[in-house]
């Protein structure tokens, strides 16, 4: 027992002399300082804890270091003065924000505010956002450039349906951003975003882009088209207007927005994809003005439901849900209820991603859409034609042929309760108008049924069901008994809110 007690103290102060060797060797390796009952300097602070053994870490480190050094100079603060007329706020809600001048309080005074841009040309042309610039006062608008020197700007031209501006100085010799791919970018890749936040010039910050193709409908514009990259580097009031680029400093975009309740960067910035902006840049340049192609369609989502109804296996492509009268689609043989699946060979799920891509067209292009028409595939060639406007083609409605032997009476209210909605027939005067020949009038909708989840609204008045024209409540009951439980049923409704049509699916409870 005695012999087990010495063993285990022997091995005890051996651990302690170990111990105070780590300790001594630790602190002679730091800081010095004098100690006031000997004078001798001791040093504070230990040896480098890590020695990199990552050489792929440390690569990293070295490609974001060059890509800052490479493409900073191509990024310029903008300052700029506003009218000082009233603004009225165009965020539709408080989470969704661009930045920069806009971020300031509407006010009538005079007021100011900074961006950033991005140099296109070494003889000044410079991108930015629209809404750094657009209340800006004549002689309103100063470049600064990387190295400090200071440049009156004149606006060349802005694009409010992309958010992107074209601002010119008189220099030359500059630094030009290289310009990347967004068709490129994927989610997950290491991006910087370099701009002059919080009025701290020459900002870098990292991140990924962690979405693509985010419309987040923050652009107030009838046309607004909206395909942002999403990331989250770091990016604040100020950065508006600055780039987004990739490992290879390539510019894949231009800072807009960000999501946020305080104003401030709560995570994540969306940035308009860089193909868009060399569309409108080489516009704004050339013209003054964008030339953008338009199709002429109203286009809304398909998802399976609406797919069901519409016989398709699989919910993919965008349906349409307007045509403009006189417009391209119109013209080309596109069709009300049709689907478009891709353009040019390029899939479309999505409304945006339609409209981006017809956003880097001009007029007079000619692009090709595969369409699904009552199960088949088609292409169908589009000549692209300048916005005609925003009104939608009205679908004329054919004289109805009245077969005595049908003519029988139906009740002018019915409820669907399943579906969770009442409808009523339409009066004389509510045709009249209206302008329309048929249809039945939405009078009630059950809160959290099938037809509220489908966006069926009160005062919606149902056109069609299945293709086929309702003129009574008799005609609506008849479509929906003949689908068994499952089935969807194809309506198309002209909405109350603005008049518009639109095709909407509604699934027979099982």
């Amino acid at each position: 027992m005695l012999r087990k007690y010495l063993l285990a103290s022997v091995v005890l102060v051996a651990i302690g002399v170990i111990l105070g060797a780590v300790l001594v060797s630790s602190l002679s390796n730091g800081v010095t300082f004098g100690l006031a009952s000997t004078g001798e300097d001791v040093k504070l602070g230990g040896q480098v804890p890590v020695t990199a053994q990552n050489t792929s870490a440390k690569t990293l480190s070295n490609d974001f270091a060059a890509v800052a050094k490479a493409v900073t100079p191509s990024v310029v603060a903008i300052n700029v003065t506003t009218t000082g007329k009233e603004k009225q706020q165009k965020m539709p809600q408080d989470f969704f924000h661009f930045f920069g001048p806009d971020f300031k309080a509407p006010e009538p005074e005079p007021s100011a505010g900074s961006g950033s841009g991005v140099i296109l040309t070494a003889d000044g042309y410079i991108a930015t956002n629209n809404h750094v610039v657009e209340d800006a006062e004549d002689g309103g608008v100063e470049v600064v450039l990387h190295d400090k020197v200071r440049f009156k700007a004149k606006v060349i031209g802005t694009d409010p349906s992309t958010d992107l501006a074209v601002i010119k100085i008189d220099a030359k010799d500059l630094t030009a951003a290289a310009l990347g791919n967004s068709e490129n970018v994927q989610v997950g890749e290491w991006v910087l975003a370099i701009g002059n936040p919080l009025g701290l010039s020459s900002t870098v910050t990292a991140g990924i882009v962690s979405a693509i193709g985010r419309n987040i409908n923050i652009i107030q514009d009838n046309y607004g088209i909206e395909n942002f990259i999403q990331t989250d580097a770091a990016i604040n009031p100020g950065n508006s207007g600055g780039a987004l680029v990739n490992m290879s400093g390539e510019v894949v975009g231009i800072n807009a927005a960000i999501a946020t309740t305080n104003a401030r960067y709560q995570g994540y910035g969306f940035a308009v994809p860089v193909n868009l902006l060399k569309t409108v840049a080489s516009d704004l340049i050339k013209f003054g003005e964008v030339k953008r192609g338009y199709i002429g369609v109203q286009i809304g989502a398909v998802d399976q439901t609406l797919a069901n109804a519409l016989g398709m296996t699989e919910a993919k492509g965008v349906i349409v849900q307007g045509l403009v009268d006189g417009g391209a689609a119109s013209s080309a043989g596109i069709k009300e209820g049709d689907v478009i699946l891709s353009v040019d060979g390029k899939e479309v799920n999505k409304q945006n991603e339609l409209q981006s891509y017809i956003a880097t067209r001009h007029q007079g292009d000619q692009v090709t859409l595969k369409i699904f028409r009552d199960g088949k595939t088609m292409e169908k060639k589009v000549t692209l034609r300048p916005r005609a406007g925003d009104q939608l083609a009205s679908k004329n409605a054919e004289e109805k042929k009245e077969d005595s032997e049908q003519k029988v009476e139906s009740p002018k209210t019915l409820s669907f309760a399943d579906l969770g909605f009442t409808v009523r027939a339409l009066s004389p005067q509510e045709k009249k108008t209206l302008k329309l020949d048929n249809g039945v009038v939405v009078s009630d909708v059950k809160p959290f049924s099938e037809a509220d989840k489908r966006a069926i609204g009160k005062g919606d008045v149902i056109l069609e069901a299945d293709r086929k024209e309702v003129a009574t409540p008799g005609d609506l009951k008849k479509s929906i008994d003949s689908r068994k439980a499952g089935d969807s049923v194809l309506l198309r409704v002209r909405r109350q809110a603005d008049g518009a049509s639109a095709f909407i699916a509604v699934q027979v409870p099982r």
